[in-house]
Order: C-alpha cells, then sequence, then structure tokens
C-alpha cells in the first residue's frame, strides 16, 4: 500500500475526530464553499455545513489542521500516491528497508532516525533521505555510549507518517505482524533492493563462509514472509529457526551488491 491522502491522514490524532480523514474532508468542505459565498460568515458557513462556527472560523481565519498540513508536505515531495515502479516509490521502499532493519520512528514525532552499523555507512544513510528530498542531521556522532543517528530534518515528520502509512511502525517494531505489502508487492528490483538494505544491517556475517544470519526479535507471521522475501528475490532456500532466518551462501551470493559508501560507525545499543 503506497501513502495516500486518506493513509496518512490516519496517523494524526484528534480530539473532536475519530477519524481524522473526515476532518480534512471537512475542512475542504468549509474552503470550497468560502469561495463560491465570499460574503457570508462562520456562523451561515456553519449552518449550511452543519458544522459549528467555532470550528469554522479557525479555518476561514487561516488555520490550517495538522493533516491538512502534513498532506500539503507530502504532495510537495511526491510521497502520496507515487509511480509504484518509479523512484519515489523506489526510494521509499528502500527508506522503508533501513527504518525495518536499522532504524526507528519515534511515537510521539513521527521523526526517522537511521543507525549506521559495519556495512550500512553514514553516507548511504545520508543519501537514502536524499533520494527522498529530506535534508539530514547526525546525532550522537561522538557521545560515548549512545549510536551515532541519521535523523530526518525538515519535514521528517511527515515522511515518517508517510512510511507508517506504508507498513513500518512508530514506536516499537517488535510486534510487528507482517512485512509490508508495499514490499511484498513491488517491483522485482524494488523487493532485491529491500533485501539487500535489511541484509547489510541485519544479518551476521561468518569468518571464511558466505552465509548469513538475522537474528531479531519479530512474530513468526512476520519472520515468515521476510523468509519468502529472500527466497523470492535470490531463488534459493533460506532456512527459518526460532531465533531466525539463515540466508544460505547460494542466497547471499544472488543479493545485490552494496553501494560504495563512507566510514561507518558499528551502533552502541541494541537496535529493536
Amino acid at each position: 500500500m503506497e501513502p495516500t491522502a486518506p493513509t496518512l491522514a490516519r496517523t494524526y490524532t484528534d480530539r473532536v475526530y475519530p477519524d481524522p480523514w473526515q476532518k480534512v474532508l471537512d475542512y475542504e468542505r468549509v474552503q470550497a464553499y468560502a469561495a463560491e459565498h465570499p460574503t457570508q460568515g462562520r456562523t451561515r458557513v456553519g449552518t449550511a455545513l452543519d458544522l459549528p462556527p467555532e470550528r469554522v472560523r479557525g479555518w476561514l481565519d487561516g488555520g490550517i489542521p495538522d493533516p491538512v498540513r502534513g498532506i500539503h508536505v507530502a504532495a510537495d515531495h511526491g510521497w502520496l500516491d507515487p509511480d509504484p515502479a518509479g523512484d519515489t516509490a523506489s526510494a521509499l521502499i528502500d527508506l522503508l528497508a533501513h527504518v525495518l532493519a536499522g532504524g526507528s520512528i519515534l511515537d510521539a514525532t513521527y521523526v526517522v532516525r537511521l543507525t549506521p552499523g559495519s556495512r550500512v555507512g553514514v553516507d548511504e544513510l545520508r543519501a537514502a533521505l536524499d533520494r527522498v528530498g529530506v535534508e539530514s542531521r547526525i546525532d550522537h556522532e561522538r557521545a560515548a555510549g549512545r549510536a551515532t543517528e541519521v535523523v530526518a530534518a525538515r519535514d521528517g515528520s511527515v515522511l515518517g507518517r508517510c512510511l507508517v502509512a506504508m507498513g513500518a511502525a512508530a514506536g516499537s517494531k517488535i510486534d510487528l505482524q507482517h512485512v509490508p505489502e508495499v514490499v511484498r508487492h513491488a517491483t522485482p528490483a524494488q523487493r532485491a533492493s529491500f533485501c539487500r538494505i535489511y541484509a547489510a544491517h541485519r544479518a551476521v556475517e561468518f569468518d571464511g563462509k558466505a552465509t548469513r544470519r538475522i537474528v531479531e526479535e519479530r512474530p513468526c507471521s512476520y519472520m515468515s514472509e521476510l523468509r519468502d522475501l529472500f527466497e523470492d528475490v535470490t531463488g534459493e532456500t533460506v532456512g527459518m529457526g526460532e531465533d531466525g532466518l539463515t540466508i544460505t551462501a547460494d542466497a547471499a551470493r544472488r543479493l545485490p551488491p552494496s553501494p560504495a559508501s563512507g566510514p561507518s560507525q558499528a551502533p552502541t545499543t541494541t537496535r529493536r
């Protein structure tokens, strides 16, 4: 599922509207009615549309609901309903892989934070954010006991909400039941890139062996779908046990090569 205006709107919460998308529709109704009846005030507009005048007043005075503002930002970046086979969709799926395997989306702010590792450098993470049109900054680069993080800067909260609309988790990822549908239905090239990024973040390598292991705490349904995805991409068998996946040497060799990147830093905290 690509991010759409309704799915993005529903990542917001509202004290009045159980469905924030309805707030977007009401706001648009007010703007359209006011444009056709420019001399009418809040009371007459509210009566005509069956909305409280105090709510209408703010919208007529230039107030914009948060879901509407988020939709405008996402539309400006091209994140809403992108061409499924296009560059923007591919960039969003790659970023989704970085978040699921080596990052997080804060549940309070929805800001995207990515953690570099031994095979995924800072430069690659900054490039992933740059591909979707978002600048980044580096946090905790020299902080003892803290993992270096690449953080989405301006519009990073809206970007995080778009990724949640695609199937990422806001907050803890441990309870994710499924690999996002958008990944499972992506193009072969997009799925291959997703698997390459995921393995680069999470797979443990062994000296003298091409076999890799992905060990992480996720529901069985999620790990089963992840295994199926790796098997589909590589055309090889991927083992699954209680503690994770085993990517055979043949399967590992069929993953796309990693892009050239700058120096990386291993994380100093456990990623969940």
